[in-house]
């Protein structure tokens, strides 16, 4: 997080640990707010690499499981990285900027994916930077999100598609659905930005942002679950982020084999978990059909505004469709499912 921008957050009640705001003083006020209200975020636990140079469009194609030629001024992708078993690395949200591209992704996760991708680049003109503290990034969302970017920006963002880049001369708002929008800014314009949209919008942690994306059925890879799917399994493919027309990337013989001939046995539910105990990413789920075995694993998750944890989780199709799902154990909760807001793969 860039300095500067935590010491105004700080300024104004937000409590920071480990470089992420978890709250602003009222936990409850502002998970309550998430699903009712409209609110405003900080969502530096994410990070961005841009890419840049002549060359930045084909080493990107050439390394990643979106389509990156159907990515223009105005249009963003949903991607992953994997390795060359097609087990996912990292997955991200790309777009240009300038003359290069910027690639939002887990801070988490950012060094060593720069590393790795690093390694690929041989003699193509392509530089890679982390520009993480050069940009701030602000996540807004709720039913008056729309309105209220456009009356403190002045750029209309009601009727926008999903994954439209809507371009400000010192900013530029990702479109992530109709409801729900980020905005990334340098560092310098930030508080500004901040202090106009929080009139109209209540201030939360990055938790309620972490409910609100588990909510779009949308997966955010972690370190406790890299190497653990494949793009299929976390339904990329669902949200454009697998393109099955462009040449070879790393892992993609495995994600097209498994796409041609229907092999896929798991995928990403959305559910509800009645505890009031932490639910963590790559935490095991377990169903009678299995014994002893796995089923599934947590992709994420976040409290839920009115209890218990609402949670992303690739399980088994066989299981989902002969048992009930237990968290940790076959005598743990139970996982309650609930209606993803997208369809999935017909091959599913």
């Amino acid at each position: 997080m860039n300095s500067a921008w935590q010491t105004y957050l700080r300024d104004r009640c937000a409590i920071i640990e480990n470089h992420v705001v978890t709250h602003f003083g009222n936990i409850a006020a502002e998970r309550s707010a998430a699903a009712q209200e409209t609110i405003i975020a900080d969502l530096s636990p994410f990070g961005l690499i841009r890419f840049s140079g002549n060359d930045a469009a084909a080493f990107l194609q050439s390394q990643l499981s979106c389509d990156v030629q159907e990515i223009d001024a105005q249009t963003m992708r949903y991607g992953s990285y994997c390795t060359p078993k097609g087990r996912i690395l990292a997955n991200f949200m790309l777009w240009q900027h300038d003359d290069g591209f910027l690639m939002q992704l887990p801070a988490s996760l950012l060094a060593s994916t720069l590393k790795r991708l690093s390694m690929y680049v041989l003699r193509a003109k392509v530089q890679l930077a982390d520009v993480s503290d050069k940009w701030v990034k602000i996540g807004v969302a709720g039913t008056s999100a729309a309105s209220t970017i456009e009356k403190t920006t002045g750029i209309a963002c009601s009727g926008s598609r999903a994954l439209q880049v809507l371009r400000g001369e010192t900013f530029h708002i990702c479109c992530l659905q109709s409801n729900r929008m980020e905005i990334i800014t340098p560092a310098a314009n930030a508080p500004l930005l901040w202090q106009q949209i929080s009139q109209y919008a209540q201030p939360v942690g990055s938790g309620c942002w972490e409910w609100l994306t588990i909510q779009a059925g949308i997966p955010v890879i972690l370190p406790d679950t890299q190497e653990a799917f494949i793009p299929q399994m976390i339904n990329l493919d669902a949200l454009g982020g697998v393109s099955f027309k462009k040449g070879c990337y790393p892992g993609q013989e495995i994600v097209a084999r498994t796409q041609y001939l229907g092999k896929l046995k798991r995928h990403m539910v959305l559910a509800h978990i009645d505890t009031a105990e932490s639910v963590n990413p790559g935490d095991l789920l377990y169903s009678d059909d299995m014994t002893d075995q796995s089923s599934g694993t947590i992709v994420n998750a976040a409290p839920a505004p009115a209890g218990g944890v609402d949670v992303l989780a690739v399980i088994q199709l066989s299981s989902l469709d002969s048992s009930e799902i237990h968290w940790l154990s076959l005598q743990g909760p139970r996982l309650i499912m609930k209606p993803l807001p997208y369809e999935l793969s017909t091959s599913l």
